[in-house]
């Protein structure tokens, strides 16, 4: 008889997962420390914090690519909840990383033109 705890430690998507929602967590985090770094005017440290927010999301896409890359071999896994969360969380903070280039640029740019008004 296989206990349920035997079968959630077998599955690889378990594990695949949570790597995938932590370094997207720690890229989310890193974003928004960006943003105040920037509403601070310290945009070395907000590029600082938004290239590590990019390196975060590598680490968590390479995480999911396996797995896609898995399927396209014929190895499939059953459908897992956690793993379909892992990957909209992905997407989700892809997309603010994304947002906040943006806004650090507008920061910057801001800043440039009210510099520019000044002189």
């Amino acid at each position: 008889m296989t206990k349920k705890n035997e079968h959630i430690e077998k599955n690889p998507l378990i594990e695949v997962s949570m790597n995938i929602i932590i370094h997207a967590g720690n890229a989310r985090s890193k974003a928004e420390s960006a943003l105040d770094a920037a509403e601070r005017m310290n945009f070395e440290t907000a590029d600082t914090l938004l290239k590590e927010a990019k390196e975060d999301l590598v680490k968590a896409h390479n995480s999911q690519t396996k797995i896609i890359q898995d399927e396209t071999r014929g190895i499939s896994y059953p459908h897992n909840l956690l793993f379909t969360h892992a990957q909209d969380t992905l997407m989700t903070i892809k997309s603010e990383v994304n947002l906040t280039k943006r806004l650090l640029n507008m920061y910057k740019l801001l800043l440039t033109q009210s510099d520019n008004e000044k002189n």
